[in-house]
């Protein structure tokens, strides 16, 4: 099993030490013949900030090849869907008791424990921007 995951994609923008890349994220339907007549086929543009370590030149609307590591992948997993489970349920077993069974409180209690976690978040986006590094394949 490889650790890189890679993604073809589009120069959209360039900055002095910055790219902006356009990736197109399919379905697995996406290659079927029939995808036209079919309501399930999807696919999605994402961009994604590249830094450019290589100091090689690109030009707007290049084909390149984006890599990132499946540990970024774990780690966005982990960031974006356990943890706020954890800190709901968490949440949730310690108003019920704190509310004396009330379940109405407490369920709206770990609703909004997530907004405190998610401007957390937000606040760390500089720290996490530096550990999810996307590169260009040389």
């Amino acid at each position: 099993m490889s650790n890189i995951i890679e993604h073809v994609g589009i120069v959209e923008k360039m900055d002095a030490n910055r790219i902006v890349v356009k990736i197109v994220q399919a379905s697995a339907c996406s290659g079927c013949s029939a995808k036209n007549l079919c309501s399930s086929s999807e696919s999605k543009e994402k961009l994604i900030d590249v830094v450019n370590t290589t100091g090689k030149s690109y030009e707007i609307g290049q084909t390149v090849m984006v890599q990132g590591t499946t540990l970024m992948g774990f780690q966005a997993i982990l960031f974006a869907f356990i943890l706020p489970f954890f800190v709901m349920v968490t949440t949730l077993f310690v108003g019920m008791q704190w509310t004396n069974q009330s379940e109405a409180i407490s369920a709206l209690l770990s609703l909004a424990a997530l907004i405190p976690y998610y401007i957390l978040l937000y606040f760390l986006k500089n720290n996490l921007k530096k550990k999810f590094l996307f590169r260009l394949k040389q």
